[in-house]
């Protein structure tokens, strides 16, 4: 009589039962990490600004030496004039300090707002690309050119303060709010402009002729306290001249300006800002085209 024939041998590690007619299928695998795109971002906005300095910096003769002879001649040419005509500034004894704490904030401003506003027209040829987003051409325009006239900044006042007897004792909180103020507020206005501009190549220009007056509006040739009563009501809506009070009052510790408003600062910047991302994020494709 012969034996009954022995069951098929199971897969190692099969749980299923012999008696099973389910197919058998092997067991998931976790899905790779596609480590190769985690800092895609990051790579753009670097290639970016390293382009941009390349083409802005490297190909002239003297490099970032002019971005550095550039404010340090308009804060020189402006101390000698005005000293020819007024004796004593309105804060401290030295003109150059004074018209430094003031136009080194309003130029910190106008390269972030300008800038950042050109980033698209800049960066247009790269944008065809799909790993570069219009976000990071903005980006590597506000960062860099924050960095730069910082930089820039600490640089020539540093150079100013080492050479003038002025016993100043800087606040260097009171400092950093006021830079912050002027970043926040230069990428609002210049990421609101980049996408006005992509759409109405006319607002540039009246943009520009609209804002010329801001020179003479915000406070960097005199105090907000020295103005009529008429003229600090109406100036007081210029956020530029809280930034400039804020900042010399952090290289004068006399000078206590009761009428700055940061909140108020901070609160237009971050609105410009909304409304410029809205329509960046609505109309990049338009203004790509265009």
């Amino acid at each position: 009589m012969s034996n009954p024939p022995s069951a098929a041998p199971q897969p190692e590690g099969s749980a299923a039962s012999p008696h099973s007619s389910e197919p058998q299928f092997p067991q998931a695998q976790e899905p790779r990490a596609k480590g190769g795109r985690s800092f895609a971002p990051l790579r753009s906005i670097t290639a970016l600004i390293l382009r941009e300095m390349a083409t802005r910096y490297a190909r002239t003769p003297g490099g970032y030496i002019w971005g550095l002879l550039e404010p340090l001649a308009a804060i020189i040419f402006l101390s000698v004039g005005f000293s020819l005509i007024i004796r004593t500034p309105s804060l401290g004894n030295s003109f150059l300090l004074f018209y430094a704490t003031g136009y080194m904030p309003f130029d910190l401003y106008g390269s972030v707002s300008t800038k950042t506003s050109q980033a698209i027209n800049f960066s247009k040829p790269l944008l065809q690309f799909p790993a570069v987003t219009w976000i990071d051409a903005v980006l590597a325009r506000f960062l860099l050119n924050s960095l730069t006239s910082i930089l820039v900044s600490a640089i020539l006042l540093t150079g100013i303060l080492s050479v003038i007897d002025s016993r100043t004792i800087i606040a260097l909180p009171t400092i950093v709010q006021a830079i912050a103020a002027t970043l926040v507020l230069g990428l609002g206005v210049g990421t609101l402009n980049c996408a006005l501009t992509g759409l109405y190549p006319a607002w540039g220009i009246a943009w520009s002729i609209f804002t010329r007056p801001l020179f003479l509006a915000s406070g960097i040739f005199y105090l907000y306290e020295d103005l009529p009563p008429l003229a600090r009501d109406i100036l007081w809506y210029n956020p530029l001249m809280h930034i400039i009070s804020l900042a010399r009052s952090g290289f004068f510790p006399s000078y206590n300006p009761s009428y700055v408003n940061m909140a108020y600062v901070f609160s237009v910047g971050l609105i410009l800002l909304v409304l410029g991302l809205l329509l960046m994020g609505r109309y990049h494709r338009d203004i790509l085209q265009n």
